[in-house]
């Protein structure tokens, strides 16, 4: 049975005589920010952390120690500044809402995380113990609850969320539990699996989550990375410092206007250039070094009898160097 809302009335109380805001209603997501919104989780979280226990459900103390991860990676990267405003949270405030282990079958007395991976890792960075719910959970359910948890978090980016489908197609879940998981339907889901597929992981790992990005961004990135030349282009891009030096969602960004730029950007040439005269400055000497290749130019009235003369001396002097090469 589904529960009401445990704060409905404190947060959205009725108006008697009043014309209805139906902008401001359908905005009431967002209009709660900064300490106000977290009392507001916060108290919520308490009222259902209490039904919780009255439905028979126990909140135990575990060692984060004794917690092994999910199998089901739903990340790519940890946001070090948000997951220090966690730790102080919880060093201040304690831990509100337990996390949800199941036991590991394989390892008597050990448990598997299902979610708040990030509040487990912030207890065992404070070296205290977790505040913990546990569950006798199936594969199945365990990656329902999981990635039901995140989307009601709003804590995941598209691209982790595509990514997270991803593992679990490869891992055998089938699409009816990770349309429910995602809370998706099946076009959606088709969406997310072709993002996921079609951008190569080494390019996913430098861009990172990119929170923010959404789907259109992605699928044209992934329309972008289909040539070939264009794919060894973001690679040379995503390589460079000054990419690495942007935030996760600025190199999506980036990314896309690199590619979108007409052409490739030539790549620095590693030549050397020397220039010399011959006979009192009668003739003009150029050579250029680079990586694979010699280039000579010779400026004067007779450069090109001499050029004539030197190319057909080519043969014979390309036999006395390699001779030369021979001897060391």
């Amino acid at each position: 049975m589904a529960r009401k809302h445990l704060l409905n009335d404190v947060t959205n109380p009725k108006k008697t005589g009043a014309k209805p805001d139906v902008e401001g209603d359908g905005r009431s997501a967002y209009a709660l920010r900064g300490a106000s919104r977290s009392m507001l989780q916060s108290l919520e979280e308490m009222a259902e952390n209490s039904l919780r226990v009255q439905d028979g459900e126990m909140i135990v103390m575990l060692d984060p120690n004794d917690i092994d991860p999910s199998p089901y990676i739903d990340r790519i990267e940890e946001d070090g500044e948000a997951f220090n405003v966690l730790v102080e949270a919880i060093r201040e405030a304690g831990q509100i809402s337990p996390v949800l282990v199941r036991p590991n079958p394989e390892a008597p007395g050990r448990f598997i995380l299902v979610y708040g991976h990030r509040r487990t890792r912030a207890a065992k960075t404070l070296g205290i113990k977790v505040r913990a719910l546990i569950r006798d959970l199936e594969d199945l359910a365990h990656v329902v609850a999981q990635g039901q948890e995140n989307t009601a978090r709003a804590d995941l980016s598209f691209i982790e969320k595509a990514l997270f489908a991803s593992r679990l197609q490869q891992s055998g879940i089938d699409r009816q539990a990770i349309r429910q998981a995602l809370s998706i339907d099946n076009a959606m889901l088709s969406r997310m699996l072709s993002i996921a597929e079609g951008i190569p992981t080494d390019i996913l790992e430098q861009i990172g989550a990119a929170k923010g990005i959404g789907r259109d961004r992605w699928d044209e990135l992934k329309r972008l990375l289909l040539p070939p030349a264009k794919l060894e282009q973001a690679r040379q891009f995503v390589g460079e410092g000054r990419f690495q030096e942007l935030a996760s969602p600025e190199r999506c960004l980036a990314l896309l206007e690199e590619l979108k730029r007409k052409g490739r950007r030539a790549r620095p040439k590693n030549t050397s250039e020397k220039k010399w005269s011959l006979a009192d400055n009668k003739m003009s000497v150029t050579t250029k070094h680079a990586a694979n290749g010699f280039s000579l130019s010779l400026k004067a009235t007779d450069a090109d009898a001499f050029g004539a003369y030197l190319s057909g001396q080519l043969e014979e002097l390309y036999a006395e160097f390699q001779r030369q090469q021979k001897k060391g």
